[in-house]
């Protein structure tokens, strides 16, 4: 365990020794940023009615932020240990392959998590603009739940790519094609006219899930998609870890 806590360490600090990374951080917090002084002029005009939560987590800011920033969070965390030859390494030290990839996944879950961390200021404005009205806190946990998902579950794509390949370049294009397919993908739930392919484009849309947990609605069925999505890819990394480590 103490072998898994020091892998993890490692990779937390490689983000914030990364110059990348801090540019990914501020491309995020600026877009985030203009997205909110957007809402922020809007509700300074008195303007009632509008649906906070959504306009910064279902907005086209959110989601191009999203898909760009996790494969270039993503696309060094095994191809550059592939490219530098510093894999050999850690493949040969005393801990598993399972705890390599879950640490190098949690490493870049919680860089994720401490670019949204200043998000959180975000509420506190808001307060100023409520004109003493109290916040409704549910759909502001139940969005930040959601981009926590999603994130979480697109890092976990992001993981496997890298792990397919030692260009770093390949891994985010890869990464980027697959999170588009998904993405978009799910628009065929708005456009279809067959009931059934509604349905089932409907679970994988992170757009209309989004749109829900904004809302402030927490159901089950996007958590468990997203949670065993996540689980599946690092499985699937694991096994390819494995395979190509006896090549």
């Amino acid at each position: 365990m103490s072998a898994f806590f020091t892998l993890w360490r490692r990779e937390i600090a490689a983000y914030f020794l990364s110059p990348i990374a801090y540019v990914m951080m501020m491309f995020f917090l600026v877009i985030m940023g203009f997205s909110f002084w957007l809402l922020a002029n809007v509700l300074a005009q008195g303007v009632e009615g509008v649906p906070l939560m959504r306009e910064l987590f279902d907005s086209f800011f959110f989601w191009i932020t999203t898909l760009t920033l996790v494969p270039v969070l993503t696309m060094r965390l095994f191809a550059e240990e592939k490219r530098s030859g510093t894999i050999e390494m850690l493949m040969t030290a005393p801990v598993s392959d399972t705890a390599v990839v879950l640490a190098k996944y949690l490493g870049a879950v919680s860089f994720y998590i401490a670019i949204w961390a200043p998000t959180a200021l975000y509420v506190v404005i808001l307060r100023s603009f409520s004109a003493g009205t109290p916040l409704d806190l549910g759909p502001i946990a139940s969005s930040y739940l959601g981009a926590l998902l999603v994130g979480a579950f697109y890092l976990a794509i992001g993981l496997f790519c890298s792990a397919m390949t030692r260009n770093q370049i390949v891994a985010a294009i890869v990464c980027f094609a697959l999170l588009c397919v998904l993405f978009f993908g799910g628009f065929i739930a708005f456009i279809s006219r067959v009931e059934g392919v509604r349905e089932t484009a409907n679970y994988f849309c992170s757009l209309a899930h989004m749109r829900e947990f904004a809302r402030g609605a927490v159901d089950s069925r996007p958590v468990v998609f997203y949670l065993s999505g996540a689980a599946l890819m690092l499985f699937a990394t694991v096994k390819l870890v494995e395979s190509r480590k006896w090549k």
